[in-house]
C-alpha cells in the first residue's frame, strides 16, 4: 500500500485537456475528503473548499479567472468541475494551509483516476465585490480569502511522462 501511494505521487501529471463528462459524486467525495485531511496549521481546520459543478458557476468562475488573467481561453482548460479553495486568514499559515489541501487533492484525483491541474487567480477572484458576493451565496464568511482552484475531470488524454528531474536539489547533511 505504502508502494502505491508513492508511485501516485511520482506520476501524477498536470492534465490540461478535459472530457466534457461530468466526475462522479464517488470520486468527488474522495478528493474533498482528502482536501479535509490534509495539514494545517495547529490543527486549525480552517481551510474551506467549495466543489462546483454546476455549469452555470463554473462558467462565472472560468469568466472572472480569465478577466485577471487576461486572453480568450479558458483557464480551468474545459474542466466539468472545479474546486475552490479558501482560508481563514486570521491564522498566519492560511497561504501554507491550503496549498496542502490543494496538494492532497491533487493525489486523490490521481490515485481514484482523475486528472487536476492547480489554477491561480482564487484570491484576485475572492477579493472582488463579485467574489464576496459567491461566497455569500455560499454560506461562508466574506472574510475567506481565495488560495487557489483546482480544475478537476477526466483526462482527455494520456498526460506526458514526467521530465528527468534536475540534480543538485537534493543536500543531505
Amino acid at each position: 500500500m505504502k508502494e502505491e501511494a508513492l508511485r501516485c505521487i511520482l506520476t501524477r501529471r498536470s492534465v490540461r485537456d478535459y472530457e466534457p463528462r461530468q466526475i462522479t459524486e464517488e470520486a468527488l467525495d474522495a478528493v474533498l475528503q482528502a482536501g479535509l485531511y490534509a495539514p494545517c496549521g495547529q490543527g486549525s481546520q480552517l481551510v474551506y473548499l467549495a466543489a462546483v459543478r454546476d455549469k452555470k458557476v463554473r462558467d462565472q468562475l472560468s469568466a472572472m479567472n480569465q478577466a485577471i488573467l487576461g486572453g480568450s481561453s479558458d483557464p480551468y482548460y474545459g474542466a466539468p468541475a472545479i474546486v475552490v479553495v479558501l482560508a481563514d486568514p486570521v491564522r498566519y499559515t492560511w497561504v501554507e494551509d491550503g496549498s496542502c489541501a490543494l496538494t492532497a487533492m491533487m493525489e486523490a484525483a490521481h490515485a481514484v483516476g482523475l486528472g487536476s491541474c492547480w489554477i491561480h487567480r482564487a484570491r484576485q477572484m475572492f477579493d472582488s465585490a463579485e467574489g464576496k458576493a459567491l461566497l455569500q451565496q455560499w454560506g461562508l464568511p466574506e472574510t475567506l480569502r481565495g488560495v487557489g482552484s483546482l480544475a478537476l475531470g477526466y483526462a482527455a488524454k494520456e498526460p506526458p511522462a514526467p521530465a528527468v528531474r534536475k540534480p543538485g536539489r537534493v543536500v543531505k547533511i
